[in-house]
């Protein structure tokens, strides 16, 4: 799964521009641009908030 292509096509699915799910997720439009264009370097902290927008999260393991 590409995780860019997904948070595009669940964007478009809500009918939502990038601007409007920037706001709603509390991060900035140019994070979201470069989410969805699979920007390499992201903070996960933030594709989490706009996940949650579509009750998604992404879990890295944790060491004990």
């Amino acid at each position: 799964m590409n995780i860019s292509t997904e948070i595009r096509k669940m964007r478009k699915v809500a009918g939502l521009s990038q601007a409007q799910l920037a706001e709603r997720a509390g991060v900035g439009l140019r994070f979201v641009r470069e989410l969805e264009q699979g920007k390499t370097t992201v903070r996960m902290d933030k594709v989490n908030q706009v996940l949650a927008l579509f009750g998604r999260e992404i879990c890295i393991g944790k060491k004990l």
